[in-house]
């Protein structure tokens, strides 16, 4: 049994901290585009509304929205908030100063470079998902509902 003293905690992962946070960073800030697309591909939803959830969050013109950009920095609070927790988790034990300050570091370095990659990674892929699948499904549903008419 370990003792609950704190000058024999073991110390933080970095990696699984920043591995944790990135991932959760990155979804967050694509979920615009990566929840229809994963609905629609369960065929929780059709075409016509996974097109029209992810103009919610686009402008007329297609670029970013507002509703994207709050998305985009609520990916950026939890990817903070994630290095705040482990600074504050790595406080609580007792190591080399030189140590947590090159922990902390890469733990900043790591929760940006996954996060920006799965960010990067869905968007690429959650675009090419709506121009293979989604949009042939819109306008094969707008097809029937002229011919309904």
């Amino acid at each position: 049994m370990k003792p609950d003293n704190p000058e024999t905690k073991e110390e933080p992962n970095f990696f699984k901290w920043a591995f944790k946070y990135a991932a959760t960073a990155g979804i967050a800030g694509i979920i615009c585009c990566v929840a229809p697309a994963v609905l629609f591909m369960f065929g929780l939803m059709g075409g016509i509304y996974a097109i029209s959830f992810a103009d919610f969050f686009y402008a007329e013109d297609g670029s970013i929205g507002t509703g994207s950009w709050i998305l985009r920095g609520l990916a950026v609070i939890i990817g903070v908030y994630g290095i705040y927790l482990y600074r504050k988790k790595q406080n609580q034990c007792s190591m080399d100063p030189k140590r947590k300050k090159k922990n902390l570091i890469l733990m900043i370095v790591i929760t940006f470079i996954l996060g920006l990659g799965i960010f990067l990674s869905l968007e690429k892929w959650s675009s090419w998902y709506f121009d293979e699948h989604i949009v042939p499904a819109q306008q094969e549903e707008y097809k029937q509902m002229e011919l309904q008419e």
